[in-house]
This record gives structure tokens, C-alpha cells and sequence, in this order.
């Protein structure tokens, strides 16, 4: 019996003569080694894009496309940056008041001691009329003086040490917080009394409740009182920017790309993608080989 020619045929073309493994097509329409490199080749200049954007940005995380669930964190941490800035700015126009108030209350300080000269020879009964009144107007240039300290101690256009002003309130942290400072009657409490009439009311000024010792109180109260709000504005201050340092090194950590692991990243994608385009035109070039079968 003679064998089936057509059936030999079509079993040599589907089979490579040494078992069942399918044999290459040559196609014209579908060139499947071309298909596979430009696969590859895509994905190495995806891969390209991804490296490209890390470097020109100096980012990991620059959008969130690159990592949505980053992006959301570092966009919250950013700002908390920007509330701690902004509070710290306030705080350094709190201090700035604080600042001008001190400038003040050491003049006033000051002048007090002379004060307390003054008054303490207008006190002595031994001293003729002309002293006095020499020592009075002296007295009253002191007192001038000190209303001016208290009046001159602006900052911004607003004082401590006047009540009509109000107390500040001033935001010390990212979250609003606040921290206030009580203001003071300084037209009130840190100005002397007119230059005593004589003797005796010179005498009771002095003498423990009288109006000089009262008001050198109230001055050393309100150094006190300012003296410690400074301190605590100070150390807000330096905490909130050691803060900001601290979470500007974890949005760092979080979303900064490793520049010298992309840039040999780089490298080696550019070696792949020029590979990638060798092939692709190897691959492009197979079908040509079919015009040999037909010459």
C-alpha cells in the first residue's frame, strides 16, 4: 500500500522530526519575535520614564501616581511643616513685643534707682527751699521719663503695657494652640506719683506700701512676669524648629529617591534599551528572509 504523501506533508511541517514541539512560524503578517522584543522594549522605556522622573525631581514619591499611599502621608507631613513655619513666625512677632517691653521696663528699672535718690533727698528736712525745687523738678524730668518709656513701648503697634491694648494671644504650634501674655497697666502701675508736696510725703513714699515702694514692685513684677513668657516663647521657638527638622528628615526618608542607586539604574536601562532596539530590528528582519524562498 502506498503511504499517504499529503499526511507526511503536513506532519513535517508541524513537527521539528524529533517529537511533538511545534516549529516556527514564517509569517509576513505575524512576526511574533517582533511582537515579543517591542513587549520588552516598552517596558524598558517605562522602566526608562520612572528612572528619568527620580532624577530631574530628586524624588521617589513626586505625585501620586508614583505612590498614592506615600504622597498622602508626605502631603500631611508638609503641612505640618508649613503650620510650624507659620507658627513660628507669629511666635517672633510675639517675642519682638516681649523684646520692646523689656527695653522699657529696664528704663524704667533704671530710672527708678535715680528716682529713689531723688526721693530720698527731698525726704531730708535739712535741705533749704531752692534745693527742694530744684529736686522736685528733677523728680518730675524722672517721672516724664518713665511715662515716656511706658508709652514709646510699642512693637508692630501693640504693647504689654497697656490694657487697652488687650492681652496677646499669640498661636504657638502647628495644631493652633495657643499661648497668651497678660498685659499690664504700665500708665498705672509703673509710674510714680507727682513730686511730693514736702517732707512728710516725701517720707511716706519711701516707707513700706508707700508709691515708690509699691511701684518699684510692680516694676519687678512685671520683669518677672515678661521675663518668663520670654523664656517660654524662646523655647517654643527652638523646639518648633527641631521639630520641622526632625519631620522634614522622615518626609526625606519617605519620599527622596536614592540618587546613586537610580543613577546605575539609569545606566543600565539605557544598555537594556539599546539592546531592546538591536533586537526589535533583528526581529523585523526575519520575515525578509521568505523573499529567498521564492527567487
Amino acid at each position: 500500500m502506498q503511504p499517504d504523501l499529503t499526511a507526511t506533508f503536513i506532519r513535517a511541517q508541524v513537527t521539528n522530526g524529533k517529537g511533538n514541539t511545534p516549529m516556527a512560524m514564517n509569517s509576513v503578517n505575524t512576526n511574533l519575535g517582533s511582537m515579543v522584543a517591542l513587549q520588552s522594549l516598552n517596558k524598558t522605556s517605562d522602566q526608562l520614564s520612572v528612572v528619568q522622573k527620580r532624577i530631574s525631581t530628586g524624588m521617589r514619591v513626586a505625585d501620586a501616581k508614583d505612590d498614592g499611599g506615600a504622597f498622602a502621608v508626605s502631603q500631611a507631613i508638609r503641612a505640618d511643616v508649613a503650620g510650624l513655619t507659620a507658627a513660628n513666625e507669629q511666635l517672633g512677632g510675639t517675642k519682638g513685643v516681649l523684646d520692646t517691653t523689656f527695653a522699657a521696663l529696664n528704663k524704667v528699672s533704671e530710672s527708678m534707682v535715680k528716682v529713689r535718690e531723688t526721693l530720698t533727698r527731698l525726704a531730708d528736712g535739712t535741705i533749704n527751699d531752692d534745693q527742694r525745687t530744684q529736686y522736685e523738678s528733677q523728680y518730675t524730668a524722672l517721672r516724664t521719663q518713665i511715662q515716656n518709656f511706658v508709652t514709646d513701648a510699642t512693637y508692630n503697634g501693640r504693647t504689654l503695657l497697656d490694657t487697652a491694648d488687650g492681652d496677646i494671644v499669640t498661636t504657638r504650634n502647628e495644631s493652633g494652640d495657643t499661648f497668651t501674655i497678660t498685659a499690664i497697666d504700665g500708665a498705672t502701675d509703673l509710674v510714680v506719683a507727682a513730686a511730693p508736696a514736702d517732707v512728710t510725703a516725701a517720707q511716706a513714699a519711701l516707707a513700706d506700701g508707700g508709691d515708690f515702694k509699691t511701684v518699684q514692685s510692680a516694676v519687678a513684677d512685671a520683669l518677672n512676669q515678661f521675663g518668663s513668657d520670654s523664656n517660654y516663647i524662646d523655647s517654643q521657638i527652638r523646639y518648633n524648629k527641631d521639630k520641622v527638622d526632625a519631620m522634614e528628615g522622615g518626609l526625606g526618608a519617605l519620599v527622596d529617591a536614592d540618587l546613586a542607586k537610580e543613577s546605575a539604574k539609569l545606566q543600565s536601562l539605557q544598555i537594556k534599551q539599546q539592546l531592546g532596539t538591536q533586537a526589535m530590528s533583528i526581529a523585523n528582519q526575519s520575515p525578509q528572509m521568505l523573499l529567498s524562498l521564492f527567487r
